[in-house]
């Protein structure tokens, strides 16, 4: 599967932003979907993941409350809502997809299989 992730760019502090990331190839109901982000010189993060059918979805701590991941299967694409932005949410963000036939879902990075290209946020204080 093929990922482009889009949706990124400039806002200030309090703003929202809405990433999108679509994805062609196999089945796309087949993956769990993740976010991810990375800021220069530190590992990329867990930001989001969401199960591949039953919606449900999980968060690192840090965006629980204001970030929300969900999916359009039929659009094969999953999206990333974010309000209440923040600087230190400023990052590369990241989609990727694990294919699983069970539930799957994870915030470990090395699960997930394919990766797309990434898209900068930055957030101004």
């Amino acid at each position: 599967v093929q990922l482009q992730a889009s949706g990124g760019g400039l806002v200030q502090a309090g703003g929202s932003l809405r990433l999108s990331c679509a994805a062609s190839g196999r089945a796309f109901s087949s993956y769990v979907m993740g976010w991810f982000r990375q800021t220069p010189g530190k590992e990329r993060k867990f930001v989001a993941a969401i199960s591949r059918s039953d919606g449900s979805t999980y968060y690192a701590d840090s965006v629980k409350g204001r970030f929300t991941i969900s999916r359009d299967n039929a659009k094969n694409t999953v999206y990333l809502q974010m309000n209440g932005l923040k600087p230190d949410d400023t990052a590369v963000y990241f989609c990727a997809a694990r294919y699983i036939t069970g539930f799957g879902v994870t915030a470990k990075q090395n699960d997930y299989d394919y990766w797309g290209q990434g898209t900068l946020v930055t957030v101004s204080s």
